[in-house]
C-alpha cells in the first residue's frame, strides 16, 4: 500500500510534467525584411615603427581619420610637389591600442551575432609586415582576435553546451542531430582510438599560446538562450596560389609508396611530410559555398579550439619549410561553426529534429600581404607567388568595384566572384549571408608609402559597398524554461530519493503520514474459531470503508489534479500571452532601439562631419592666410614692378622724343641733301639734253643746206615785187645792247586777298623790269605762326640755278588753312617761274656750237636760224609734274611764219 501510494505520486508529477510539456507552441516572430543594408565596417590600425629614426608618412589627425604623407625622396621625384592625402574609417586604431580594445570594437559584435545565429566575416588586409598577423593570432599575453573570439564563445555556451558526437557534419555544409545511443558508440570509438589525441581533462600549457587571455579582459555574451544546446567546430584552411589546402587533415601513412618534398626529392622517411591535396568548392542547397571534404573539428573549449589552431599553424610551417616558401605568400581562414538545436519538451535531450538546427558560422581571415616586386627584387618561385597574389587582391579590388557601381548606378553587372577562390569561397557574406568587416594594417614607414596607398584607396572604395543585414532565424515554438524546469524537476527527485534513502522516487514521510491517518482503522483481525462471523465481516466492512474513502480521495484528487491542470494551462496560457506580448513590447522597444540607435549613429555621424568640416575650414582658412599673405606680397611686388615698368615707360617716351628729334634733323638733313643731289643730277641730265639739241640742229642746218644749193638763182625784181626773206628759225646775231626796260605788269598772283611774302635772306635781288608786286602782304624771312593767322595766302620766292647758267626765280604758292588743334597749315596750290636770259651770253652759245671745222660753199645754221627754231621744246611750269614741282613738259615744234 505505501509504495503504491509513492508510484501514484510519482505518476501524479510525472502528469503534472506532461501537462506542462504540452503547452502550445509559441508562434514564431514576423520574419524581418532584408532591405535594409548597412556599410562594410572597414576599421585602420596603425603599427609602431620598427626603428626611432625612421621616417614616418601617417598621422592619426582623429579616431576616425589618419593623414598621409609623401616622403621627402618621393616629393623630389614629382618636382617637389607636396600633396597630403586624407582618409576616413569607421574607427582608426593608433601604436598605443591594446588587443583588447581592437577586440570589443571590431569583434564583439561578430561574436555576439554568431551566438544568435548569424554569420560574420572579418578579414585582415595590408602591405606585408604591416601586423597583420599580429592582429589575428596576437602574442602570449596579447591574444589577438581569434583566440579572444573562441574565449567569448565557450564563456558564453558553456553550461549549455551538447554531448560530444550529438551533432555531426553531414560533409554537405549542415548539420545532422544523433540519438543518444549513436553519439554514445561515436565516444567510445573515439575514446578506443589511439591515434586521436584525447581532449586533455586538465589544462595543458602550450608555451607557444600560453596565457594568451588573461581572465580579467575575457568577455561573455547576454541573452543566450539556455533552451538550446550547443557545440563549436573549427577547420582551419590555406589559400596558396589559387588553391585550397586543408590544414586539419590527417594524411593516411603509406609504408610502401615513397612521399616526395616540393623540390622534387624524396623525403628522408616517409613520416615527416606529406604535401596536401587541393581541395575544391561547393555550393549546398542554400547556396552557400564550402570546401568540400574540409576536416570539421568539434571542440570543447578554448584551450582544445586553439591547440587546434595551432596544430594547423605547425603543419602550415612546415609545409613552408618544406616547399621553400614564406607564410605571408598564402591567405589563412579560420572557421568557427555554431551549431545549435532546441531541447524537447522535457528539456532533457535535443530535439531529434534536422529543421531546427541552425548553423551561424565566422570566418576569419588573414589575407596575404600586397607588395611590389619591383621593390622587393622577387624572382622565380616567389615572383610567381607574389603574381598569384597580387591577382587575387585584384580581383577582391575588382568585386568590390562592380559591387559598388551595381549599388551606386543601379546597373547589374556580373561580379566576378569565380575568378579567385578568395571571393568565390566568400561571395555569399557580400551577398547578404552576414557582417563584413575589415581591419585595415598599416606600416608608417616611408618605404611602404606607395603600397599604403594603394591600400587606402581600395579600404575607401570598400567602405562604399553596403551589404544587406542577415535575416533572424526561426525559433523553436516550446516553452521557454525547459531546461530549469527539467532541473528542478531532477533536483526534487533527487531530494526525495535521498529522504527516502531508496533507489524508487517518492514522497516525503510527512505526506504519507497525513494520507494513512485519513483512513479509519482497521479492527482487530485475530478470529476466534471457525464459527466467528463477527471479525470477517467487520473487517470487510472496514475495508470497503476505507476502499470507498479511498475512491472518494481518488475522485477528489483527480477533481483537484484536473482544477490544477486546468488551471496550469490557464496560466501557461497567460504566460505565454505576456511573454508574446513581452516579445512584442521588446520587438517594439528593440525598433525603437535601432531608431534611437540609427539616429545617434546619425547624430554621431554629423558630429564626426561637423568635426571633419570644422578641420577643413580650419585648413582652408590656414590656405586662405596663406594665399592672403601671398597675395599681399605679390601685390606689393607687382606695384614695385608697376612703378619699375612707369619709370621705365617715361625713359622710354624721353629716348622717343630725343630720338624722333635726332630723326627728324637727320631726315631733314638726308632731304636737303637729297634735294641738291637731284637738283644736280636734273641740272647734269638738262645740259646732257641741250647739248643733243644743239646736235640735231646742226644735223638739221646741214641737211637744210644741202637743199638751197640746189635751187636755181633767181633775178631781181622790182622793190614791189620783193618777198621779204623767210625768217630763219634762230634769230640773227644782234649786238648786245642792254634791255630796253618794258612797262610794268603785276604778277598773276596779286589779288584782294592778303598774303603772307616769305623771302630768304639768301635770295638775290634781281634787277629785272617785272617783278612780283603782292599788295597788303606781310614780308617774312622766315615763316611764324603770328603772321600766318592774319592771312590766308602764302607764296615762297625761291631762287635756283638753271641749266643755261643763269638765276631762276619760283614763286611758290600757297593757301593757310587752320588746323584743329588750334595752328595753321599751308597747302601749296601752284608755282609760277620767272627767268632772265642774257642775249649777248646766247649769242656766244651759238657762235660757239656753230664753231668747228666746216668745208668750203656750207653755210652755218646760225646765219639763217633763229632761237624760236632752235629751241623745239619748250619748258612750261604746271602743277604736278613728275620732273619736279610745278614741272611739266609739252614738246611741240615751231610753225614757221610764211
Amino acid at each position: 500500500m505505501r509504495r503504491r501510494g509513492v508510484s501514484g505520486v510519482v505518476k501524479h508529477l510525472n502528469m503534472i510534467r506532461q501537462a506542462k510539456g504540452k503547452t502550445p507552441r509559441r508562434p514564431p516572430p514576423k520574419k524581418p525584411s532584408n532591405t535594409q543594408k548597412d556599410p562594410v565596417g572597414v576599421y585602420c590600425r596603425v603599427r609602431p615603427l620598427g626603428a626611432e629614426d625612421e621616417e614616418c608618412c601617417i598621422e592619426v589627425i582623429s579616431n576616425t581619420t589618419i593623414q598621409l604623407h609623401a616622403p621627402d625622396g618621393l616629393k623630389a621625384n614629382r618636382n617637389g610637389e607636396f600633396k597630403e592625402t586624407q582618409y576616413s574609417f569607421k574607427k582608426v586604431f593608433g601604436i598605443k591600442t591594446t588587443q583588447r580594445e581592437l577586440f570589443e570594437d571590431v569583434a564583439k559584435p561578430l561574436v555576439e551575432d554568431l551566438i544568435y545565429c548569424k554569420n560574420g566575416l572579418l578579414f585582415t588586409y595590408g602591405v606585408t609586415g604591416s601586423g597583420k598577423t599580429h592582429t589575428m593570432t596576437g602574442s602570449p599575453g596579447q591574444g589577438g582576435l581569434l583566440p579572444r573570439s573562441l574565449d567569448m564563445i565557450f564563456n558564453s555556451i558553456g553550461p549549455y553546451q551538447a554531448k560530444r558526437y550529438v551533432f555531426k557534419p553531414d560533409d554537405k555544409n549542415g548539420m545532422e542531430v544523433q540519438n543518444q545511443v549513436d553519439a554514445l558508440l561515436d565516444r567510445q570509438k573515439r575514446d578506443s582510438q589511439t591515434t586521436v589525441p584525447k581532449t586533455p581533462t586538465t589544462r595543458r600549457i602550450d608555451p607557444e599560446f600560453a596565457d594568451m587571455i588573461s581572465p580579467a579582459e575575457a568577455f561573455k555574451a547576454d541573452g543566450v538562450d539556455e533552451d538550446s544546446s550547443y557545440s563549436v567546430f573549427v577547420s582551419y584552411i590555406e589559400i596558396y596560389n589559387n588553391y585550397i589546402y586543408d590544414l586539419l587533415e590527417e594524411t593516411p601513412f603509406d609504408p610502401i609508396k615513397p612521399k616526395w618534398n616540393g623540390a622534387g626529392t624524396p623525403l628522408r622517411n616517409n613520416t615527416e611530410f606529406i604535401p596536401p591535396q587541393s581541395k575544391l568548392l561547393r555550393e549546398d542547397q542554400n547556396h552557400n559555398m564550402y570546401v568540400a571534404g574540409c576536416t570539421e573539428v568539434e571542440v570543447k573549449s578554448t584551450e582544445e579550439a586553439f591547440e587546434v589552431f595551432w596544430r594547423g599553424q605547425k603543419k602550415r610551417r612546415i609545409a613552408n619549410t618544406q616547399l621553400n616558401r614564406e607564410s605571408s605568400r598564402s591567405h589563412s581562414v579560420f572557421i568557427i561553426k555554431l551549431t545549435q538545436a532546441p531541447l524537447d519538451a522535457d528539456g532533457d535531450n535535443v530535439l531529434q529534429d534536422k529543421n531546427q538546427v541552425n548553423v551561424s558560422q565566422l570566418c576569419l581571415v588573414d589575407l596575404a600581404g600586397s607588395e611590389r616586386t619591383s621593390r622587393t627584387r622577387a624572382e622565380g618561385s616567389r615572383l610567381r607567388e607574389a603574381g598569384n597574389i597580387n591577382q587575387s587582391l585584384m580581383t577582391l579590388r575588382t568585386c568590390i568595384e562592380v559591387l559598388r557601381e551595381n549599388q551606386m548606378c543601379g546597373t547589374n553587372k556580373m561580379v566576378p566572384y569565380r575568378d579567385s577562390k578568395v571571393t568565390h569561397l566568400f561571395k555569399n557574406y557580400f551577398d547578404g549571408e552576414g557582417k563584413v568587416r575589415m581591419v585595415v594594417c598599416v606600416n608608417p614607414k616611408a618605404d611602404d608609402y606607395e603600397e599604403t596607398l594603394l591600400v587606402m584607396r581600395f579600404a575607401e572604395m570598400t567602405q562604399e559597398v553596403e551589404v544587406a543585414r542577415p535575416v533572424d532565424r526561426p525559433i523553436c515554438g516550446f516553452a521557454a524554461g525547459r531546461r530549469q524546469r527539467n532541473q528542478a524537476f531532477k533536483e526534487e527527485l533527487t531530494r526525495r530519493l535521498e529522504d527516502r534513502g531508496g533507489p524508487v522516487t517518492g514522497e516525503s514521510p510527512t505526506v504519507l503520514s497525513q494520507l494513512l491517518q485519513s483512513f479509519p482503522s482497521l479492527p482487530a483481525s485475530e478470529i476466534a474459531g471457525p464459527n466467528d462471523d463477527v471479525t470477517l465481516p467487520r473487517l470487510i466492512e472496514a475495508l470497503e470503508k476505507r476502499h470507498k474513502i479511498r475512491q472518494m480521495m481518488v475522485e477528489e484528487y483527480n477533481k483537484t489534479a484536473n482544477m490544477l491542470k486546468s488551471m496550469l494551462q490557464e496560466q501557461d496560457g497567460n504566460f505565454v500571452a505576456k511573454e508574446n506580448f513581452i516579445s512584442e513590447q521588446r520587438g517594439r522597444l528593440g525598433e525603437k532601439d535601432k531608431m534611437i540607435q540609427n539616429q545617434n549613429n546619425e547624430i554621431d555621424r554629423l558630429e564626426k562631419k561637423s568635426k571633419m568640416l570644422e578641420y577643413k575650414i580650419d585648413i582652408l582658412q590656414k590656405t586662405s592666410n596663406i594665399h592672403e599673405e601671398d597675395k599681399r606680397s605679390l601685390q606689393h611686388e607687382l606695384d614695385s614692378r608697376e612703378q619699375r615698368l612707369q619709370r621705365e615707360l617715361s625713359d622710354k617716351r624721353r629716348m622717343e622724343s630725343r630720338m624722333q628729334g635726332i630723326v627728324s634733323d637727320t631726315k631733314l638733313k638726308w632731304e636737303k641733301e637729297c634735294e641738291r643731289r637731284v637738283n644736280a643730277k636734273q641740272l647734269e641730265m638738262q645740259n646732257k639734253l641741250w647739248v643733243k639739241d644743239e646736235k640735231l640742229k646742226q644735223l638739221k642746218a646741214i641737211v637744210t643746206e644741202g637743199k638751197s644749193e640746189n635751187r636755181q638763182p633767181q633775178r631781181p625784181s622790182r622793190e614791189k615785187d620783193k618777198v621779204p626773206p623767210k625768217r630763219s628759225v634762230s634769230p640773227s646775231p644782234v649786238p648786245t645792247v642792254p634791255p630796253v626796260r618794258p612797262l610794268h605788269r603785276r604778277s598773276h598772283s596779286a589779288g584782294g586777298e592778303r598774303w603772307v611774302d616769305h623771302k630768304p635772306t639768301t635770295n638775290v635781288d634781281l634787277d629785272t623790269v617785272m617783278q612780283p608786286n603782292l599788295p597788303n602782304a606781310i614780308k617774312v624771312t622766315a615763316p611764324s605762326e603770328k603772321a600766318l593767322s592774319k592771312c590766308d595766302k602764302y607764296v615762297l620766292t625761291h631762287q635756283e640755278v638753271a641749266s643755261d647758267g643763269e638765276i631762276q626765280t619760283k614763286l611758290i604758292k600757297g593757301e593757310v588753312f587752320k588746323t584743329r588743334g588750334g595752328g595753321q597749315s599751308v597747302q601749296f596750290t601752284d608755282i609760277e617761274t620767272l627767268k632772265q636770259e642774257n642775249p649777248a651770253s646766247a649769242s656766244r652759245k651759238r657762235r660757239s656750237s656753230e664753231s668747228g671745222p666746216s668745208h668750203e660753199g656750207e653755210r652755218k645754221d646760225g646765219d639763217w636760224t633763229d632761237v624760236e627754231t632752235r629751241c623745239s621744246v619748250a619748258v612750261e611750269m604746271r602743277a604736278g609734274s613728275n620732273l619736279g614741282p610745278g614741272y611739266q613738259h609739252h614738246g611741240y615744234p615751231k610753225r614757221r611764219k610764211p
